[in-house]
């Protein structure tokens, strides 16, 4: 190739822009799928775990969305082995059927007063279940994406991985402030917080459809590797890599739950707002948040993404507490609005290329095993709990040891981020 002849031609970027799509709009679905329960648990929680004290059962709701999360470095290790070994599109096919079939079955559960302990115990299951399909879809998504992105743009078209995820959020949030608005509390506490389920679950025609036309990215080569997808050949040569994942992913994974699906809670449970300005507010929010991903990837593709974690981890630690102490006293919904707004812009330097800075640091042969174990790891330990921790230290009177918890977090997030390289990565060697 010449100096003056393009990278691709006109008809490998259409593809490559199609195969984008087709991978970040299957991610959207089975994230949708993913985040109704967590945007419906206001409704639905005494229907499953009776209580005279909402925080109790949104208590008891947290802990059964965290359970799931535990199910992800499960998820994370077996579909990172088949998307290795047996390629991403199999492993991206498989996850979105499991994701909707969960839906489908919370959607259909009989409740406590139906069959007593039953029902919470299924509501687990189906959860644990969902949670063993979103702990590969990160993985091989973020992995397909950032091996299909072209060259020398990579952190903008990766970002349309949480484009999709934050999408998935907002379509979740939308259908529920639909619903507000045609159904009474009574009638959405009663059955109306089962729509969403059905519709995550009937989605996966779509996502499937458009799944079934990608092209595979990983090689017969690597596929055919003795190490490929192995916990030996990760551990061997990438150890330390693994370590610095998960060191900021951490934080990244706490802040971003705590900012998005924590955050509808916070605002009816500790500001004081009815559950219809706070669905508003979100709505507004995610919208933007949604919206920023594209400008943080393009960024990252200028300033390096060693940078971007940088200033991610520092904005983080030192913004988080007066974001959250301010929140806490104000009772305009504007004002809420621009604070939410304000953090999910710091929380942007992370999400637009969380898969992609993953991806740079392993071999195709192990990545999506690599990104994905890691991933779900600290998203188990830290994304998961975030509600169940913000929860639990309300219920005993010091919900501010949270925040200070989140701070300390990122911190250790921008301490992490100086082992990122500057330049050098795997994925300059790709195709």
């Amino acid at each position: 190739m010449t100096a003056h002849e393009p990278l691709y031609t006109a008809a490998e970027k259409r593809k490559r822009i199609f195969a984008i799509v087709g991978a970040s709009s299957g991610n959207l679905v089975e994230w949708f799928d993913f985040y109704v329960y967590a945007f419906c648990a206001i409704y639905f929680a005494p229907a499953f775990f009776p209580s005279d004290d909402p925080t109790v059962a949104l208590l008891n709701t947290a802990g059964v969305f965290a359970a799931g999360f535990l199910m992800r470095p499960v998820g994370g290790w077996l579909f990172g082995r088949v998307a290795d070994r047996y390629g991403r599109k199999r492993s991206m096919l498989i996850s979105v059927l499991m994701m909707c079939a969960g839906s489908l079955v919370i959607a259909c559960l009989p409740t406590y007063a139906s069959i007593g302990v039953a029902a919470p115990a299924l509501l687990l299951a189906a959860r644990l279940f969902q949670g063993l399909s979103v702990g590969g879809e990160y993985g091989t998504t973020a992995t397909y994406m950032s091996e299909v992105a072209l060259k020398g743009k990579r952190g903008f078209f990766s970002s349309f991985q949480y484009v999709t995820l934050i999408g998935g959020q907002l379509l979740a949030v939308l259908v529920v402030v639909i619903l507000q608005q045609l159904l009474d509390e009574a009638e959405l506490k009663a059955w109306g917080w089962r729509i969403p389920f059905v519709v995550g679950a009937l989605a996966a025609v779509v996502s499937l459809y458009l799944r079934s036309s990608l092209e595979e990215t990983s090689s017969a080569e690597t596929r055919g590797n003795k190490e490929a997808g192995t916990l030996a050949g990760l551990f061997k040569h990438h150890k330390a890599a693994f370590l610095t994942v998960l060191g900021y992913t951490a934080g990244g994974s706490l802040i971003f739950y705590t900012f998005t699906t924590y955050m509808q809670k916070y605002l009816v449970n500790t500001v004081g707002m009815h559950a219809k300005t706070a669905s508003g507010v979100m709505t507004f929010a995610l919208f933007c948040y949604m919206v920023m991903q594209p400008a943080f990837g393009a960024l990252s593709d200028r300033i390096g993404r060693r940078a971007s974690m940088q200033w991610f981890g520092a904005l983080g630690a030192l913004c988080t507490v007066p974001i959250l102490l301010t929140l806490k006293t104000i009772e305009s919904p504007v004002a809420a609005f621009c604070l939410i707004i304000l953090a999910m812009a710091i929380i942007s330097f992370y999400t637009s290329i969380s898969g992609l800075v993953k991806a740079e640091m392993f071999p195709p042969e192990v990545r999506a095993l690599g990104v994905g174990l890691s991933y779900a790891i600290a998203n188990a330990m830290f994304g998961g709990s975030a509600e169940y921790v913000a929860l639990a230290l309300k219920s005993i009177g010091h919900e501010d040891y949270f925040y200070w918890y989140v701070s300390f977090m990122l911190a250790i997030a921008f301490l992490v981020s100086f082992r990122l390289p500057k330049q050098a990565s795997y994925l300059h060697h790709d195709r």
